[in-house]
C-alpha cells in the first residue's frame, strides 16, 4: 500500500508555510489525540500519520529532499519508516502543544508519559561510482558511536525523584503558576549514574566501532543525504540518534549524469560522417554498437531509450544520449590537401542550410 501525499495528510498546499505546516498538525494532533479517543485504533493510526507528515514537511532539510524526491527521498526518515512509537513522538513534538490534555505530553497527566530525549547525530560522507547510483549498492561501513557501556549502575535522581523535571511554583496577581523545566542534575534523563567503569562518561556511554550495513537506492543524486533512523548515537533513556549519509558522487571517465539521463560526447571522422559506420560506445554497466548514418551531421543527438539512471521514486528510467561531434582534421598531407581541394566545389560538400539544424532547434527535438 502506498503512502500518501503528506501535504494532502495535513490538508495544505506545497507553498504551505513554516507556521501553517505547525498549525494544521496541532490542530490534526489534538483532534486525533488517544486521551481524546481511548481504544480508537483508526485515530491513533492517523494521530501516527500526522506525525510523520510533520516530522517530513518541518524540518527544511527533510522536505526539501520530500519535495524533490517524493517518499525516497526522505525513505527511513518518517515514523512510519522508523517505527516509532507513541513515547517517541511525544518526545519529539510534544512542546508543540503547549497545555493542551493537562501537560500530558510533557510528562503531565500523573506522569503517564515523559518526553524522552534524542541521541546526537552521526555524519558520514559516502563516495559512489556512477555505476553505484544508477543501479544501487549495498554497502558495510564503520563507524565510532557513543553505545551503552555495561557495568554501568543507575539510581534514580533525587532532584526531580526521576520525572526527568523540575517544577518551580510562583506567585502572581492570577495566583500560583506552576513551571516545569528540565532537570539540570539528569539532563531529563530522570536518573544518575552510579558505579561507573574506566572509559565510561557521566552519562554511562562508552565510545566503540560498530559495523553498519547501508542499502543505498537504485537513482541517488550527487549531495542527497540519506537517512538511518536509530543508528547515531545512544543516550540513557532515550532514543538514538540517526545516522546521515551525504552521497559524494564520482567522475566517470567518459559518462557525464544530467538529472535522469547520462550524456556521451562521440567524436568520429567527417568521412564516417558522411560514409556512415557502426561504433561501440559506453554504457554505465557494458557497451552497445550503434549506427551512424550516412550524411550525420555534427551536433546530432541519438537516443538509447532506458538506459539512463532510473527514478528513486520508481517511475521509469532516463535515457542514454549520445552527442555526434565531427572532427575535422587539423594537419593534412600535400596529397591529401590535393584531394580535398578537387572536391571543394563539387555540390555535395556544400552545406544545405534548409536542412542544417541550429542548437535551440536539436534542443526542442530532444525534449519534444
Amino acid at each position: 500500500m502506498s503512502k500518501r501525499d503528506y501535504y494532502e495528510i495535513l490538508g495544505l498546499s506545497k507553498g504551505a508555510s513554516e507556521v501553517e505546516i505547525k498549525k494544521a498538525y496541532r490542530k490534526l494532533a489534538i483532534k486525533f489525540h488517544p486521551d481524546k479517543n481511548p481504544g480508537d485504533t483508526a485515530a491513533e493510526q492517523k494521530f501516527k500519520e500526522a506525525a510523520e507528515a510533520y516530522d517530513v514537511l518541518g524540518d527544511p532539510q527533510k522536505r526539501s529532499r520530500y519535495d524533490q524526491f517524493g517518499h525516497a527521498g526522505v525513505d527511513g526518515q518518517g515514523f512510519g519508516g522508523g517505527g516509532m512509537n507513541m513515547d517517541d513522538i511525544f518526545s519529539q513534538f510534544g512542546d508543540i502543544f503547549g497545555s493542551a490534555f493537562g501537560g500530558a505530553f510533557g510528562g503531565g497527566g500523573g506522569g503517564r508519559r515523559r518526553a524522552r530525549r534524542k541521541g546526537s547525530d552521526l555524519r558520514v560522507k559516502m563516495k559512489l561510482t556512477l555505476s553505484e547510483m544508477v543501479n544501487g549498492v549495498e554497502k558495510k561501513i564503520k563507524v565510532n558511536k557513543m553505545v551503552a557501556a555495561k557495568g554501568v549502575d543507575f539510581k534514580t535522581c533525587t532532584t526531580c525523584n526521576g520525572t526527568g523535571q523540575t517544577v518551580r511554583v510562583t506567585n502572581t496577581v492570577l495566583g500560583q503558576m506552576q513551571m516545569a523545566t528540565t532537570c539540570g542534575t539528569c539532563n531529563g534523563s530522570g536518573q544518575i549514574i552510579g558505579n561507573r567503569p574506566p572509559g565510561v562518561d557521566a552519562n554511562g556511554l562508552e565510545k566503540k566501532e560498530s559495523v553498519i550495513t547501508i542499502k543505498i537506492p537504485a537513482g541517488v543524486e550527487d549531495g542527497m543525504q540519506l537517512n538511518m533512523q536509530g543508528n547515531g548515537n545512544e543516550i540513557p533513556g532515550g532514543i538514538p540518534g540517526d545516522l546521515l549519509i551525504q552521497i559524494i558522487g564520482e567522475e566517470h571517465d567518459e559518462l557525464e549524469r544530467h538529472g535522469s539521463d547520462i550524456h556521451y560526447d562521440l567524436h568520429i571522422s567527417f568521412i564516417d560522417a558522411a560514409l556512415g559506420t557502426s561504433v561501440e560506445v559506453p554504457l554505465v554497466d557494458g557497451k552497445a554498437r550503434i549506427k551512424i548514418e550516412p550524411g550525420t551531421q555534427s551536433g546530432k543527438i541519438l537516443r538509447l531509450k532506458g538506459k539512463g539512471v532510473p527514478d528513486i521514486n520508481g517511475y521509469g528510467k532516463g535515457d542514454q544520449l549520445i552527442n555526434i561531434q565531427v572532427w575535422t582534421p587539423q594537419k593534412l598531407t600535400k596529397e591529401e590537401r590535393t584531394i580535398l581541394e578537387g572536391l571543394r566545389d563539387n555540390e555535395s560538400f556544400q552545406p544545405d542550410k534548409k536542412e542544417a539544424k541550429g542548437f535551440f532547434q536539436r534542443v526542442k527535438e530532444h525534449f519534444s
